[in-house]
């Protein structure tokens, strides 16, 4: 056990001695706080963690609760378990949801074990957000079709008036189903593990790939897209995963940039990682904004989102493709002058760095957008 003995008496030297050492280590094996004490609540054994959240003072039960569930189960010599709620320790600043459980180990001994709910409970409340925010987001183009439908039915005499509103039907419709496909997509990433099926691939084809589906709509806007690759680095993962978030981000630089601009796709590998920066022209992204871009459903501009389409989930995508593959996301950006989203990725075990890149399209400099 990653704890000590908590008792200097005769009494509770020898109870503690008492202990099995398999016990002892088993207990101290387990995330939550550990304690072994007697039917008076008098700790024989302790874990940091249990000292950390308050659990014992004097090498005594400082929890009245938990005090409480141990005469219980010395009365009744069955376990008990009880949700408790103490002050934050050490200050008493805000509270703690813990689980409390407390078993008889041997005769006059007691295991305490208490789990902090938090991590439970925040879990809970991001799936609570989550169905709130898809019952939300499902409502608008699912209400609009509806009234669209209704102002065809009514027209149907006026060929002008059914052609436009059909239309807006198709782009409702279109929004309805990226968004649909966007939460299948993430919630397929959160259950996932990439390495359970991983495989070896170089990137600089991904990046290719992502960019050639993004072309036709940059094409049409006059946006000049600019590559600039790491021959020979190679990922180990899920290549469709990776593909997915490249192709967001290279999406997103082109919706969010005025028309006859530029965007830069740069990658470089350097010791364990390979760098991918995707670099636009773009509106830029409000400073109090950033820490939250990559959170589901939330859009730093929702009247723009909405009349690009956007379903406010594509980096939360990126991000969770990132997380899957031990790698991290960033982004850099200022109002008016544009943004650069940055990928970081591990190479594949064996591979080293390439030094410095080669141009696959366009030139090789930093000044690819400026």
């Amino acid at each position: 056990m990653a704890g000590r003995p908590a008792t200097a008496t005769p009494e509770g030297l020898s109870a503690a001695r008492s202990i099995p050492d398999q016990v002892v280590a088993l207990l101290g094996v387990l995330p939550m706080a550990s304690l072994i004490v007697d039917g008076e609540g008098n700790v024989l054994r302790t874990t940091p963690r249990a000292e950390a959240l308050g659990l014992v003072r004097r090498d005594a039960l400082a929890v009245a609760d938990v005090h409480e569930l141990v005469h219980a189960c010395a009365a009744r010599g069955t376990a008990q378990d009880r949700e408790i709620r103490i002050r934050r320790p050490p200050l008493g600043r805000g509270m703690l949801d813990l689980r409390a459980t407390v078993a008889p180990l041997s005769p006059g001994l007691y295991v305490v074990l208490v789990e902090d709910l938090a991590e439970e409970r925040r879990v809970d409340a991001v799936r609570r957000d989550f169905v709130a925010n898809v019952s939300h987001e499902l409502k608008t183009p699912v209400g609009a079709l509806a009234l669209l439908a209704e102002a065809i039915f009514s027209s149907a005499e006026d060929k002008e008036s059914v052609q436009r509103f059909a239309e807006r039907m198709i782009v409702e419709s279109s929004r309805l189903s990226s968004l649909i496909n966007d939460i299948i997509e993430l919630s397929r990433l959160q259950g996932d593990d990439p390495l359970a099926r991983a495989a070896v691939f170089e990137i600089d084809p991904v990046i290719m790939q992502a960019v050639d589906e993004v072309r036709p709509f940059a094409d049409a806007r006059g946006i000049e897209l600019v590559v600039i690759g790491a021959p020979g680095a190679e990922l180990v993962g899920d290549r469709q995963q990776v593909l997915t978030a490249l192709r967001n981000l290279v999406a997103n630089a082109v919706t969010y940039s005025p028309d006859h601009t530029r965007v830069a796709v740069a990658a470089h590998s350097d010791g364990g990682t390979v760098q991918i920066d995707v670099k636009d022209q773009g509106i830029g992204i409000a400073s109090h904004d950033l820490d939250r871009i990559f959170e589901r459903f939330y859009r730093a501009d929702p009247a723009r989102s909405r009349a690009t389409g956007g379903t406010g989930l594509g980096l939360a995508i990126v991000k969770h493709v990132c997380v899957n593959h031990g790698g991290d996301v960033a982004v850099w950006s200022e109002v008016g002058v544009g943004s650069t989203f940055t990928l970081r990725l591990p190479l594949a075990p064996g591979a080293g760095s390439w030094g410095a890149n080669t141009g696959l399209e366009g030139p090789a400099t930093e000044e690819g957008v400026s």
